[in-house]
C-alpha cells in the first residue's frame, strides 16, 4: 500500500481486538475512522485510543457501513454480538455488511479469527489448512463467516483472516481471563482456572495481535486475495502457567489456584445462555490445541510478542486488579522469560 496517511475503517474500535488494532494502525501511520452508535460517548470514553475520526452508524446498517468505508484501504471487522446472544442472527449480517463496504471501497477486509473453527480432528497442532469441524454452534458460525470471505474473493473482495488463541488484555470483555480467571476491579485473591492444569493452552495478548494485524496490512501486495494466517501467541505447555504468571506479577506465589465450578455451570446452563456456550467450549480446555504460526513468521520474520508476565501485568492494571505502580514492588527477576511459541 502506498501513501503516507492511509485510511482504515475499524468496526468495533471500542471493543478489545478493535481497540488494540486501532492503536497499532495509528502507530504505523494510518488514519483511522471508526463506526460507533454513540459518537459523544466514544469521544469521551475512548479518547485514549488516539486521534480517531468517529462516525455515527451501526454495523447492522449496510448503507452506513458503505458510506463509512469510502476512501479506505483497510476495513477491520472487530464487531461481535454483545455477550453470547443471537450470534448467528447478528454476526453473519454484520460481516455481510462489511463485505459490501469492502466491495464498494476496494479495501482489504480483516477478520480476527479464533480456534472455535476447529474440532478434535485438528488437534494437537492446527495450521491454516487444518480441517474445520467444530463441535459448537458458535464455531459453526465462525466457519460460515470464513466461507463468506472465500466466496467474496470471487467478486473481487480481498480479505485477511488472522486466527489466534483465547484473547486477553485490558479490554476483552468476553474473554475467559476477564470473566473467569480474575475479577475485574478487585485485587487478585485467587485465580480460577477452567481447564486441566497439565493440558497446554494457547493465549493471545490483544496489543500483540493488533500489532501483527497492522504489520500484515502493510504487506497487502504480498497477500493472497483471501489470506489466512495463524498468530501463535503464548503457547503454554502446562495450561496453569498463566495462573502462575498472575502469581508472580502480584507478588504472591502462594495465591490459590482454584478449579472452575463446571458442575454448577451444568446445572445453570438451561437458564443462562452464556453458561450453555461455555459448556460447548469445554472441549478446548480438555485437550491441547496449538496454532502453527510458521506462515506468519515467513511473512513478518518475527511475531509481535512481549514477555508473558509483562502482558499479564498490563492486563491486571487495565482491569483495575493491580495498582499502576505495583510492578515497582515485584522483583525484576520474578518476571518470566518469553515462553516457547
Amino acid at each position: 500500500m502506498s501513501g503516507t496517511r492511509k485510511l482504515a475503517l475499524v468496526i468495533g474500535a471500542t471493543g478489545g481486538i478493535g481497540g488494540a488494532t486501532t492503536k497499532a494502525l495509528l502507530a504505523h501511520g494510518w488514519r483511522v475512522r471508526a463506526l460507533t452508535r454513540d459518537v459523544a460517548r466514544a469521544c469521551r470514553d475512548f479518547a485514549a485510543l488516539g486521534p480517531i475520526d468517529w462516525v455515527a452508524g451501526d454495523a447492522m446498517d449496510r448503507a452506513a457501513m458503505v458510506a463509512a468505508a469510502q476512501g479506505t484501504l483497510l476495513i477491520v471487522h472487530g464487531a461481535n454480538p454483545p455477550g453470547y446472544r443471537n450470534w448467528r442472527g447478528l454476526a453473519l449480517p454484520m460481516l455481510e455488511n462489511s463485505i459490501a463496504a469492502a466491495k464498494a471501497s476496494g479495501a482489504r477486509l480483516v477478520l480476527p479469527g479464533n480456534v472455535y473453527n476447529f474440532g478434535p480432528d485438528a488437534f494437537p497442532v492446527a495450521d491454516e489448512q487444518s480441517p474445520q469441524h467444530p463441535l459448537t454452534r458458535k464455531g459453526a458460525v465462525r466457519v460460515e463467516m470464513e466461507a463468506m470471505l472465500r466466496r467474496a474473493a470471487a467478486e473481487g473482495v480481498h480479505s485477511l483472516i488472522v486466527r489466534a488463541g483465547d484473547y486477553f488484555g485490558a479490554n476483552a470483555p468476553s474473554s475467559w481471563f476477564e470473566n473467569v480467571l480474575v475479577k475485574p476491579g478487585k485485587p487478585v485473591g485467587a485465580v480460577t482456572y477452567p481447564g486441566s492444569r497439565e493440558v497446554g493452552h494457547c493465549w493471545a495478548y490483544l496489543p500483540d495481535l493488533g500489532e501483527a494485524i497492522a504489520q500484515l496490512a502493510a504487506l497487502d501486495d504480498s497477500l493472497a486475495d483471501c489470506e489466512t494466517v495463524h498468530f501463535g501467541g503464548y503457547w503454554l505447555e502446562r495450561g496453569d502457567e498463566i495462573a502462575h504468571s498472575v502469581r508472580r506479577v502480584v507478588g504472591r506465589l502462594d495465591l490459590p489456584i482454584r478449579a472452575f465450578p463446571w458442575p454448577v455451570v451444568y446445572l445453570a446452563a438451561p437458564f443462562v445462555t452464556m453458561f450453555r456456550e461455555m459448556l460447548e467450549m469445554r472441549y478446548l480446555w480438555r485437550k491441547p490445541l496449538r496454532l502453527d504460526n510458521r506462515k506468519l513468521l515467513g511473512l513478518l520474520g518475527t511475531e509481535p510478542h512481549r514477555p508473558l508476565d509483562e502482558a499479564i501485568r498490563r492486563t491486571l492494571v487495565g482491569l483495575g486488579c493491580l495498582p499502576q505502580n505495583q510492578n515497582e514492588t515485584v522483583r525484576e527477576s520474578t518476571l518470566a522469560a518469553t515462553p516457547t511459541r
